[in-house]
């Protein structure tokens, strides 16, 4: 068992690079720009989502929710995020299929929009004299 999991690990880069080698062929510059915009979309995937994490958490633990699938939701779309900078298409495949996992962290987005429509909300502007 533990030598066709080495088998697998060690054949999965060898057919993304053969991949990788024959689409570079068949379709030129148009798959290295495809590769190119795969690679900043997941980089700005990364970026939004270490922005995002406290807030979720804080939002999750303030509602009294689990903090399992606000960690969950997140840690899936870091490692997608993972998955697109590596320059492929078989690891861009399992990135969207990550991506499409539906996350349980959508009732906070539920709660954030229920707090907008809050009567007890104030808006105002603000200038700072110093």
């Amino acid at each position: 068992m533990r030598l066709f999991i080495i088998l697998i690990l060690l054949a999965f880069p060898a057919l993304e690079i053969w991949l990788i080698i024959d689409l570079t062929a068949q379709y030129g510059w148009w798959f290295i720009a495809y590769l190119v915009i795969v690679t900043f979309l997941g980089w700005r995937l990364i970026q939004e989502e270490k922005q995002l994490f406290a807030g979720r958490m804080m939002q999750t633990l303030a509602q009294s929710a689990s903090p399992g699938s606000a960690l969950f939701g997140s840690v899936k779309n870091l490692i997608a995020g993972i998955l697109l900078l590596i320059p492929g298409l078989m690891t861009d495949g399992i990135a969207v299929i990550l991506l499409l996992i539906p996350s349980t962290s959508s009732p906070s987005k539920a709660a954030f929009k229920q707090g907008a429509a809050n009567d007890d909300v104030i808006e105002g502007e603000y200038t700072r004299e110093d």
